[in-house]
């Protein structure tokens, strides 16, 4: 475990290099935090209490969906681009050889690239949205760590669906096909564009149920206090519960993949 620590810590130094592209970052989303809010104050001023959440609690949630834009890489900007190349140009056989886990390793290095995220990208722009407007920021100090610990599940949740992703081009020989749509489908159903509360009928039910809500929805909630008690239970049970299918899914799309890269080799 001490290894994938050191993953970890150096996925963070690596992103931590890039000081003038997190100052954009930071600009860009507070540039869209700003556009998000005054849409969603004028759809609230003729729908108050849409979805369930106040004014406070809606410009709260745009707040929020900057701030973890990408921290759970809701529209990639991860690992991804980087496996499927090594893919692509079979560099991917030295990584299988080595004496560690591959799924983990990526694992740790996303998570090291999450924590940047999350500090150098996600505080600011909540700051300065809470300067701008009358946020819904949580009474209880409780619900501080239990929405960090929602967010590190996103975060896995997102890691495993890009994951998957990736390893597609094993198959595919080029995955920006499916990466594409994979985040285009990540944006629309995380709740990034608007909350999935406000999905009619079975849509919502369906979009609530998919695994892209486990990284902007189920978080959100749990920071404005919609999930309390047992209701937290059930959040976490739902982030994990995808969590560990689509890692499952992972570990057998890499297996398959290590057996084909074993015959071709051969």
């Amino acid at each position: 475990m001490r290894l994938y620590a050191v993953v970890a810590a150096g996925g963070f130094r690596r992103y931590a290099t890039y000081r003038i592209a997190t100052v954009a970052g930071v600009f860009t989303n507070t540039v869209f935090g700003f556009i998000m809010a005054y849409t969603y104050v004028a759809l609230w001023d003729e729908r108050p209490q849409l979805g369930g959440y106040d004014m406070s609690q809606a410009l709260t949630y745009v707040w929020l969906g900057q701030a973890l834009l990408m921290t759970c890489a809701m529209m990639g900007g991860g690992f991804e681009d980087e496996l499927i190349e090594r893919i692509r140009t079979g560099d991917i056989a030295v990584d299988l050889y080595r004496p560690v886990d591959l799924q983990l390793w990526w694992l740790a290095g996303d998570l090291g690239r999450a924590a940047f995220h999350l500090l150098g990208r996600g505080i600011v722009p909540m700051l300065l949205g809470s300067a701008a407007f009358d946020l819904a920021l949580p009474a209880s100090p409780g619900i501080w760590p239990a929405f960090l610990v929602s967010v590190a599940l996103g975060v896995v949740v997102s890691f495993a669906i890009r994951y998957l992703v990736a390893l597609s081009a094993f198959w595919l020989m080029d995955g920006a096909g499916a990466a594409q749509i994979t985040f285009l489908a990540g944006m629309f159903f995380s709740g990034l564009l608007l909350p999935l509360n406000l999905f009619p009928g079975l849509l919502g039910e369906v979009a609530r149920a998919l695994p892209w809500s486990a990284l902007l929805q189920v978080p959100a909630d749990v920071f404005l206090g919609k999930h309390t008690g047992w209701g937290l239970a059930r959040a976490y049970g739902f982030q994990a519960g995808w969590a560990l299918a689509l890692l499952l899914a992972g570990r057998l799309l890499q297996s398959a993949a290590t057996r084909r890269v074993v015959v071709q080799g051969g």
